[in-house]
């Protein structure tokens, strides 16, 4: 996933190549300006947590929402079929992974926050989940690692971005929509890279 950094107020977007070589424009909101894009938020606290079928395990696994264009590659067989049925059950999964990249968010805007805190502000963020308990020292973890992209974001000038790595699994397809997220302790770090100087 690459997020560049675009002139204030132009309609942000992030580049995003599937390991089939299938390549999309993926649209959101808060993607320019010098905050934090959303979908980089989602990103992190997902990749932190281990959550595989959240936004950016559903795109693995070859979810296409509405707000992605498809650019370039030969999208599969039966591609729109297959992403209807992915989504088909997954509205409880976008639910919990809304509320947890949330969460993490409002962690990380707090300075040294408690783990009293923590889970206090996860039964609020996490009130429509059937059980909103967290582990609290795996969120503040997640919190502390966007706070770094936070800064890496806000140091980009325009024409600069931000490129990421989702963790490749070879079963995403198969594993999306069944697992619960692992808020036990951090995920591993795999393969992120921060590019300064490249333009488009």
């Amino acid at each position: 996933m690459t997020f560049p950094r675009l002139r204030d107020h132009e309609r942000g977007y992030a580049v995003v190549e599937r390991d089939d070589g299938v390549v999309y424009e993926l649209y959101g909101h808060h993607m320019t300006g010098k905050r934090l894009p959303h979908d980089i938020r989602h990103l992190v606290a997902e990749r932190e947590l281990g959550i595989t079928d959240g936004i950016f395990g559903a795109i693995a696994a070859g979810v296409v929402f509405t707000s992605m264009r498809h650019v370039s590659g030969r999208r599969p067989p039966h591609a729109v079929a297959r992403s209807k049925a992915l989504i088909g059950g997954w509205r409880e999964q976008g639910l919990r992974a809304e509320g947890i990249a949330n969460l993490v968010e409002s962690v990380a805007v707090l300075d040294d926050p408690s783990p009293d805190q923590i889970r206090r502000l996860a039964r609020t963020k996490l009130s429509v989940l059937p059980d909103p308990d967290v582990n609290a020292e795996a969120i503040a973890a997640a919190a502390r690692a966007m706070q770094v992209e936070a800064a890496r974001w806000a140091r980009l000038r325009v024409g600069e971005e931000l490129s990421y790595d989702w963790p490749r699994r070879e079963d995403a397809a198969r594993t999306f929509g069944t697992g619960a997220p692992r808020l036990v302790r951090p995920a591993k770090k795999e393969n992120v890279r921060w590019t300064r100087a490249r333009t488009r």
